[in-house]
């Protein structure tokens, strides 16, 4: 397994009882599953739970209850058995594993209101989550020191902006430099947002003529109310450059009754703005869980080999079989901020084996199905659909 020597990648906070934690985050190869790195996951995990064991009261006694007897793992089917702790938790909980002043960013779920996820990252955990990005795009190549232009369907930050979705489209515009970056959900002065269409119709079309490649980030149903408004308005499609760029996040949510399928809105955005199919992306991920999950160019959600993903009965919560649909569990080993590292989410999948795919990764991979119940829960999209309804008309 080829590991980083990077000087500049980000150092565990206790080298000696978290270092299989640090080697399995300095793996370069973002999904090479094999023999060795299952093993390295293994002894990650038992160092992650030593951990959260000792500085956490709530995972120490989670753990009593109903962890392994001595506290240890030796397979993954035992990192699967572990008690997982349900996203929904954190919404009604902030639990850390750190002190106050180890805080390096916070960040929340959802938008202005509703229940929101409050997690708190130490600089090893909000570090080793953008390394993780990071190997992912080189991987797919799309680190460039050329400049880009940016438009991003996500909310112009204020002062002191926490919301996660924002947070990450912003730290998306790291890989390659930014001739010129707008947002589309404006602040409006009073400590709120607006989408502002026209102003995206505009900057869309000062970037066709300007000819540098743009990548466009943020919620996919803010990009499809843009395409529809131009079309409404007999706007005559773009050519975007090539090398041009979609990458969603947040999903439809509070939306669902005017989300299109995915192949359809890929076909619009190859109609209107001219960006190659195999460059409209998704991907998916949550406050509670940091590790990145990004479309291939076949828009299956592969597994990175920093983490593991298990599908579970609705019922029973008992792991299922490739392509049968139950809750997303993800497990990862390297958060140390706080016990996320086996979070059972609310949104429903199944997952299939990586040569189901035909990209030419071998690791398996997961598709989204939806959200489980009708709550009151409330995520960013949701808070961000609520700004459509204005833009209807």
């Amino acid at each position: 397994m080829n590991t980083s020597s990077s000087d500049a990648r980000v150092v565990v906070p206790d080298p000696l009882r978290l270092g299989q934690v640090q080697a399995l985050c300095d793996l370069t190869e973002p999904y090479a599953h094999d023999n060795e790195a299952d093993a390295l996951f293994v002894a990650a995990m038992n160092e992650i739970i030593a951990w959260h064991a000792q500085h956490n009261d709530f995972y120490r006694r989670l753990l009593a209850r109903r962890g392994p007897r001595d506290g240890q793992v030796r397979t993954l089917d035992d990192c699967i058995a572990l008690p997982g702790i349900h996203a929904n938790f954190f919404k009604t909980h902030e639990i850390t594993s750190i002190a106050p002043a180890q805080v390096a960013l916070h960040l929340t779920s959802s938008g202005t209101t509703g229940q929101k996820s409050q997690m708190f990252f130490d600089a090893w955990s909000i570090g080793a989550g953008q390394q993780m990005v990071g190997k992912i795009y080189q991987h797919y190549g799309w680190v460039s020191e050329s400049p880009v232009n940016y438009l991003l369907f996500n909310y112009e930050p204020l002062t002191d902006w926490k919301v996660g979705t924002s947070w990450t489209s912003q730290s998306l515009t790291r890989f390659a430099p930014a001739h010129d970056l707008r947002y589309a959900l404006r602040r409006t002065g009073a400590g709120g947002h607006e989408f502002d269409v026209y102003g995206a119709i505009a900057c869309l079309q000062e970037y066709a003529q300007q000819g540098l490649p743009v990548r466009i980030f943020g919620f996919p149903a803010f990009v499809n109310a843009t395409l529809e408004r131009m079309q409404a308005l007999g706007l005559p499609a773009l050519k975007l450059a090539p090398g041009s760029m979609t990458f969603f996040g947040g999903g439809w949510k509070g939306q669902a009754d005017k989300a299109i399928p995915k192949p359809a809105l890929q076909a619009r955005i190859e109609q209107q703005l001219g960006i190659d199919n195999a460059l409209i992306r998704d991907g998916f991920g949550s406050v509670e869980h940091s590790v990145p999950y990004i479309e291939c160019a076949r828009h299956h959600f592969h597994i990175p080999v920093w983490s593991r993903v298990v599908i579970r009965d609705v019922a029973t919560l008992e792991p299922l079989p490739a392509g049968e649909p139950g809750f997303l569990n993800f497990i990862s080993a390297y958060v140390t901020s706080s016990p996320s590292h086996n979070v059972i989410m609310g949104d429903l999948a199944a997952w299939y084996p990586g040569s189901d795919c035909g990209c030419g990764l071998d690791a398996p991979w997961f598709d989204l199905l939806g959200r489980a119940g009708a709550g009151k829960n409330r995520s960013c999209a949701v808070a961000a659909a609520e700004l459509l309804k204005g833009n209807a008309a």
